[in-house]
């Protein structure tokens, strides 16, 4: 497997379990590292959530012992830069379709010789400037996870060459988005096959492949026995969602 662990989250000894945050508060991630979530995803492509907050919310998760992963909004150094020097110990990028979008966010992520992040030093990442220089650099390239997204079957026919590069530690598949641009369902089997694909990609390539299954975990289980190496469930929005209508449901049928 991949040596980069993104503050030992692939050397547990459970299957990584997720979730996303799309709440501009910092109470959700408490209440997901009391509920026992190994990692959380800061949603900054789906969500209202800014640069602040994400930094907020990625010093929480951290201090909780939670991994912060950030999902970027779109595949540009600058913000990958900013979300890196905020402390997050790992970059999920959607739409990666091909190896060169890959090989462009992988090198955003890493200092040089192996990319072309700039030395912030003096950033939480840095611990202001306390950090020594070279356990600041050599955290940033050797832990730092970058997960690129695949959502369509260019990108699944690319994951391969995706998976080869040494600046990718794993590849997370976009179910809903996959199925979309194929007129299709997640559930159906061309997308299931795809999805075997990926997976087979990454674990010949030493690598890891994640999945997202909404609020069913015995889906996510399953899909961990066949092979899949770590799993989001549900999102912090929707918990609180569906907990209010079933609160209320029950009491209008306890009420008669």
């Amino acid at each position: 497997m991949s040596g980069r662990t993104g503050a030992g989250l692939f050397d547990r000894p459970a299957t990584p379990l997720g979730t996303w945050l799309k709440i501009a508060s910092g109470e959700p991630v408490e209440i997901m590292a009391y509920a026992g979530f190994d990692f959380v995803v800061i949603d900054l492509e789906h969500a209202p959530l800014d640069l602040q907050t994400a930094y907020r919310l990625i010093n929480s998760a951290a201090a909780l012992g939670v991994v912060p992963i950030v999902r970027v909004p779109d595949t540009t150094a600058s913000t990958i830069q900013k979300i890196l020097d905020a402390g997050a110990m790992g970059i999920l990028v959607p739409h990666v379709d091909t190896v060169e979008q890959a090989a462009a966010v992988g090198r955003a992520c890493r200092f040089p010789p192996h990319g072309v992040r700039g030395a912030g030093g003096t950033s939480r990442a840095g611990a202001w400037g306390l950090r020594p220089n070279a356990e600041y650099l050599a955290t940033g390239n050797d832990d730092v996870l970058c997960i690129p997204q695949l959502e369509s079957v260019e990108a699944i026919k690319a994951a391969p060459e995706i998976l080869a590069l040494d600046t990718v530690d794993a590849v997370f598949v976009g179910a809903a988005d996959l199925s979309m641009s194929m007129g299709s369902t997640p559930a159906s089997p061309d997308v299931l096959d795809l999805i075997r694909s990926a997976i087979e990609a990454a674990h010949a390539a030493g690598k890891r492949c994640g999945l997202a299954f909404g609020g069913v975990p015995e889906k996510a289980a399953q899909a961990v026995r066949d092979g899949c190496d770590f799993v989001l469930l549900s999102n912090d929005t929707t918990m609180l969602a569906e907990a209010a209508r079933n609160l209320v449901k029950a009491f209008r049928e306890a009420d008669g």
